[in-house]
């Protein structure tokens, strides 16, 4: 359902749609410095929407808001910011109010907002906080970026084997106010407070109060160490179907966990880099500035350059060719096109079963034979489908017969390159997903161009 609603009725309840009219009349708020409207509007949001208010808001009139209301805005709204707008509505907040915020979020949340504050806005906010936050905050930016370490809460709720559920249950309302705010099992301990067993919280409700947690304990499905990168946390979890998990330290000691809305999360920033890198680009366009996007962008496409001007030598060495059939000139294109797109369709799904651990050594074989089996059985298809177009179009079988021959052997290799190419840079502890498609669109043009106009001259010349 749509936002429509004006600055008095305070916006839209949470779940739904901040539209182009509700952000124009926040943005009118904003420079008008209508605080009570600001205010009413920051009470009713959900801090997700809020946080997509705020992103979707003109610089001036987010800095306006910032400045009238930011005091007044939930911390739980700065975890949802996207990276660029978070940036820039932490510098402008008071930094007592970021220290209180700090301490109100989850250990995990807390370091990500603290991530991006300089070093001296950083010791002021810390210095606001007290001294659990400070110690936690300063745990989560030791660890490195996008670890487990990074990314786990620290709050969790840990119980000796010996207990019963009764236990258990009175341990959890006692300690009531240092619990997490959601969690799904209760992780079982030895002596040496490491993790031999975990107990679903539906498993615990289910018990009587004498029970002894070893015996309904389950043994742990994953460990993560606090070092683990996130998309091997995200392997684990999609793996074992685990709501949860247990981080723990060089020493196998429980320092924290890891839950599935933070995975849902690092599938999808993953997923977002992976496409950005397929395409060249290497991060969210939201996030950076025209130089960086510059920088990032311009050595794939001087690489470009490069392999382009090796694809025309090809067509260079048969420009005698070319110059006695016309025809050549006009099909050629579309023998390239087609190339092209096969290969990039096997080199999508080559680096997705990559990312996904179903593209393994024992299975590569597998892999390599159904593309380059798939790519000969659309290579038939389109090859007798633009033969009969040349046919009709040019009245020559001779030219029909090379171009079908050619899109044939185009994309039988062409589905062969697009998974060989990233199997060969994975070998080589090269990120498929950066750099594959620079060499697949290559590899598919040379050899496009290559068998078209080679067997062209061969039968018409």
């Amino acid at each position: 359902m749509a936002a429509e609603h004006d600055a008095d009725s305070g916006g839209p309840e949470s779940g739904f749609e901040i539209t182009a009219h509700f952000v124009t009349v926040v943005t009118a708020a904003a420079y008008e410095r209508d605080a009570p409207t600001l205010r009413r509007i920051v009470r009713r949001l959900h801090p997700a929407d809020l946080a997509d208010l705020l992103e979707q808001l003109p610089d001036e009139a987010l800095r306006r808001l910032v400045a009238l209301v930011g005091p007044e805005l939930p911390a739980e709204v700065l975890p949802e910011l996207e990276s660029g707008c978070r940036e820039v509505v932490v510098s402008l907040l008071p930094a007592d109010f970021v220290g209180r915020a700090l301490a109100e979020l989850d250990t995990d949340d807390a370091a990500l907002v603290a991530g991006h504050l300089d070093e001296a806005r950083l010791e002021e906010a810390l210095a606001a906080a007290d001294a659990d936050t400070r110690h936690a905050v300063e745990q989560g930016l030791a660890a490195g970026d996008e670890t487990a370490g990074r990314l786990m809460q620290r709050e969790l709720v840990a119980a000796p084997e010996f207990w019963t559920v009764g236990d258990a249950i009175d341990h959890m309302r006692a300690a009531e106010s240092q619990l997490p705010d959601v969690f799904f099992e209760i992780f079982v301990v030895d002596p040496a407070y490491r993790p031999i067993g975990s107990v679903p919280l539906s498993t615990l409700l289910r018990s009587g109060r004498d029970t002894p947690l070893s015996a309904i304990m389950r043994p742990p499905q994953a460990i993560i160490t606090a070092t683990m990168d996130q998309e091997e946390v995200a392997y684990l979890f999609r793996k074992y179907h685990l709501a949860s998990a247990a981080v723990v330290d060089d020493a196998g000691r429980i320092t924290g966990m890891m839950t599935v809305d933070d995975i849902v999360d690092i599938v999808q920033v993953e997923s977002e880099e992976d496409l950005l890198r397929l395409s060249g680009v290497g991060q969210s366009e939201g996030a950076v500035t025209f130089a960086s996007a510059v920088r990032a962008r311009a050595p794939w496409l001087g690489l470009n350059v490069l392999t382009g001007l090796a694809s025309a030598t090809i067509i260079a060495l048969f420009g005698a060719s070319i110059e006695q059939i016309v025809a050549l000139a006009v099909l050629m294109p579309i023998v390239a096109s087609l190339g092209g797109n096969a290969g990039t369709q096997a080199l999508a799904v080559a680096v997705r079963a990559l990312a996904a651990r179903d593209l393994t050594p024992s299975t590569a074989t597998r892999h390599i034979l159904r593309e380059l089996f798939t790519g000969m059985i659309n290579g038939v298809i389109m090859a007798c489908l633009l033969a009969t177009v040349a046919q009709i179009w040019f009245g020559s079988a001779g030219l029909s017969l090379a171009v079908g021959l050619s899109v044939a052997i185009t994309l039988s290799l062409a589905g062969l390159v697009g998974i060989l190419v990233p199997l060969t840079l994975r070998r080589f502890g090269a990120d498929p997903a950066v750099s594959s498609s620079v060499f697949v669109t290559f590899a598919t043009d040379f050899i496009g161009f290559l068998a078209f106009l080679g067997l062209a001259t061969a039968i018409l010349l």
